[in-house]
């Protein structure tokens, strides 16, 4: 039998160049990524033995060289919609005439995203003993799985419920942390945190597992005080026994311009962050002198002091890496606070933001930050003191009844996989003052056409209209490129810069109490917002600068926003304030700012 002749190394090149080509095709990166992601959405995801052809895999990450370790392992899973409904939306996008709602109809209640009747639970650790194998304990666990999941969709009709986490690999992250966690730290977006409150949930932590949660409304520098206020009192009706704190990582950080940098992409000092000493007099609370926890109330103290003093300290925190095997046959603890040690366990959807609370906590970064859903891979732990330690769980988005729409604009779906993003765009303009915000031209009317009437207005014309205002345009037609233009909508309304925030029942009858509570000045002194007229934005950039950043961010990359490898990008040239520029909590876009 012959032998094969050895690969050149010509040939060599070619053969890893071609795998290079062809992994960028399928994360998405590159001029060519909206293709891509099209193409993605029209062929055959890839599958397992343990899954049905209608689960698709998203948010592919290049392997490692050295093939220790999958990085793939946990890849967000969801359920595959079919061509039928895609187009369906997209027709409807292009022809139904955009109505705005009413402020009762963004009044948002939980039973309405997680009704009972529906089983909306997630799966469960099935039991097991010291005698079983490794691969027997495997194997049952993913039977669990598949019958949860026949369950839930026997009582739910198809297309009913909404996207959720098909990976069984991060539904066993949850496990882990749940069961080696004293107090969980869940963790939701201010503007809409009963999409991301499942009430089983919070009933199995504080009756199957007897520990304590502690809830975490994370980025309330994005809503208005007075809403704020009224979540806390509504979910505290909701979940009487449950503590809960505001917080957010970026206190008195107004937006100057859209074309601005997004808040966690300019220079964070993490430990002036709002809400740390709450979150441990929480936690005080609960422990009743269990803990020794006055070493992690002088650490919060010594790097608010270092801040001020020189603009930020570096304490020293150890990171744990937790192998699978040491996860895979941990028992459940039934002992709290072992060896005098608490442990935080950092569980919450995609796009809450673990990641800046942890850093905030640490008062340094440890976490890369992004908007991308399942950025956050493996399982860890941060010892803050001797007696305190924090565990951090990948974001899971667990079954509900929310609508599709909100949810992509909650940041639980990755924007840049979406097949058709122009009936999110729609849900988004339906609710929010988008026409004074963002000053758009119907595409119907000329330059020197009068206006005769007011034009009706279509999720379509809106990508449209908003293309033509940034000169997006296709490769060969030079069109208008509306996908683009919906893109970039989507990933404002994600990063707080076209704000959509739902409100809690009866909010609109109860509007007047809210903004003369008592409680205001505690919520704006949290905001950073008693001085916002001062403020200054010392680090923004040009408008011609911010559009370039914008035209290369919406490019339906998912990379980092923050490299993770210390590479400096080069250096912004200073710019002006812009003059007469005010803060409106509610329209956080001003007037004069697409120009």
């Amino acid at each position: 039998m012959p032998r094969k002749k050895p690969f050149s190394n010509k040939q060599k090149k070619k053969q890893l160049q071609s795998k290079r080509e062809r992994k960028r095709g399928e994360t998405g990166s590159g001029p060519s990524s909206r293709n891509a992601s099209l193409e993605r959405g029209d062929r055959q995801s890839d599958t397992s033995d343990s899954e049905t052809t209608d689960i698709r895999r998203i948010n592919q990450q290049p392997g490692g060289r050295d093939g220790g370790h999958d990085p793939n392992r946990f890849r967000l899973h969801f359920e595959k919609e079919s061509k039928e409904e895609v187009e369906k939306r997209k027709r409807a996008a292009m022809e139904n005439e955009l109505k705005s709602v009413t402020d009762k109809d963004l009044e948002t209640d939980i039973c309405d995203i997680y009704p009972t009747e529906k089983g909306l639970t997630f799966p469960r650790r099935p039991s097991w003993n010291y005698e079983m194998t490794r691969e027997s304990l495997l194997r049952k666990e993913e039977k669990s799985y598949r019958e949860y999941v026949d369950d839930l969709q026997s009582r739910n009709p198809p297309g009913s419920l909404s996207h959720f986490e098909h990976n069984l690999e991060t539904w066993r992250q949850l496990w882990r942390v749940l069961e080696m966690s004293d107090i969980i730290l869940l963790i939701v977006d201010i503007r809409h945190p009963v999409l991301q409150l499942p009430p089983d949930l919070y009933h199995y932590i504080t009756g199957a597992l007897q520990k304590q949660v502690v809830l975490v409304l994370n980025k309330v520098d994005l809503s208005p005080p007075p809403l704020v206020i009224a979540w806390k009192h509504y979910l505290t009706s909701q979940f009487p026994h449950m503590e809960i704190v505001c917080f957010t990582s970026h206190p008195g950080q107004p937006y100057s311009t859209i074309l601005q940098k997004k808040r966690m992409r300019k220079k964070v000092h993490w430990s002036v962050a709002g809400g740390p000493l709450d979150i441990l007099k929480a936690c005080q609370g609960i422990t009743a002198g269990k803990v020794d926890l006055s070493s992690w109330e002088r650490k919060i103290k010594s790097d608010a002091v270092a801040e001020l003093a020189d603009g930020g300290g570096e304490s020293s925190v150890v990171m744990e890496h937790q192998s699978d095997s040491a996860m895979e046959m941990s028992s459940l603890s039934q002992e709290l606070y072992k060896d005098g040690v608490l442990t935080l366990g950092c569980i919450g959807f995609p796009n809450v933001g673990k990641s800046s609370v942890i850093n905030s906590l640490v008062g340094r970064k440890v976490v890369s930050v992004s908007r991308t859903p399942g950025h956050t891979k493996y399982f860890q732990t941060y010892y803050l003191t001797p007696t305190v330690k924090l565990c951090d769980c990948p974001g899971l988005v667990f079954p509900s009844r929310v609508d599709k729409q909100l949810q992509i604009l909650a940041g639980i779906y990755p924007v840049s996989q979406l097949q058709e993003p122009y009936s999110s765009v729609g849900y988004l303009c339906e609710r929010t003052p988008f026409l004074s915000v963002l000053k758009l031209k119907h595409p119907s009317l000329s330059d020197n056409e009068p206006l005769s009437q007011e034009p009706k207005w279509t999720a379509w014309d809106v990508c449209e209209a908003w293309a033509e205002r940034r000169g997006y345009k296709t490769a060969k037609a030079a069109r208008n490129d509306a996908y683009r233009a919906a893109n970039s909508l989507l990933r404002l309304a994600i990063d707080g810069r076209l704000c959509l925030c739902l409100r809690p029942p009866g909010y609109s009858c109860l509007r007047e109490r809210w903004e003369n509570h008592p409680d205001l000045p505690e919520i704006m002194a949290l905001q950073g917002r008693t001085n916002m007229a001062e403020a200054s934005d010392e680090e923004g950039e040009s408008s011609s600068e911010g559009e370039e950043e914008e035209r290369d961010r919406d490019a339906d990359d998912d990379d980092d926003d923050e490299d993770d490898e210390g590479f400096k990008r080069p250096p912004k040239r200073d710019t002006e304030q812009p003059s007469g520029f005010t803060i409106n909590m509610y329209d956080v876009l001003k007037e004069n700012e697409c120009e």
